[in-house]
């Protein structure tokens, strides 16, 4: 296990150093754990996360909080509206931007498409948290699930502030 963990913590690139990484690898592995079982597995998911939601300009933590309440971490969870894979990502979503062959089931694919598109409803919300994940969720005008989303990153993600504020 120590030896994976230094292979992760060495191609985590979206950590500033590497004592970062292992810190929040190792912290972020323990709130996952009972979510994912397979130690191997949280890391590497916890690796990809983390890189999605850099580049996006999210906090990861927010963004496992998602993931929590959208599929409870697995890859192959697909809905009653079609929405597929960790971050449940709607298929037009593919079309939308070109790529209509991409598997949502694919972690990096998921976590990259669920990063941006929450990234963009944020930006066009002027990062109104329940505003931006309401219109993730296709609920607008209701804060049900971005309550939720608010809960679980309360519950086991959070670890700094993040502006919930109405």
């Amino acid at each position: 296990m120590r030896a994976f963990l230094d292979r992760t913590i060495n191609s985590a690139d979206s950590f500033q150093d590497r004592y970062d990484a292992e810190v929040w690898l190792v912290d972020m592995s323990a709130r996952l754990s009972p979510f994912v079982k397979d130690p191997a597995q949280r890391l590497e998911i916890l690796r990809q996360v983390h890189a999605a939601a850099s580049r996006a300009d999210l906090a990861p933590e927010l963004v496992l909080a998602v993931i929590e309440v959208e599929s409870h971490f697995d890859r192959f969870a697909v809905s009653s509206a079609g929405a597929q894979g960790m971050m449940q990502v709607m298929p037009f979503w593919k079309n939308e931007i070109g790529r209509p062959d991409d598997n949502l089931t694919l972690n990096l694919t998921n976590l990259e498409y669920g990063c941006r598109i929450l990234q963009f409803y944020l930006e066009r919300e002027k990062g109104h948290l329940h505003r931006a994940l309401a219109a993730y969720n296709g609920s607008s005008g209701s804060r049900r699930y971005s309550n939720k989303v608010q809960a679980a990153w309360q519950k086991h993600w959070r670890t700094a502030a993040l502006n919930w504020a109405p």
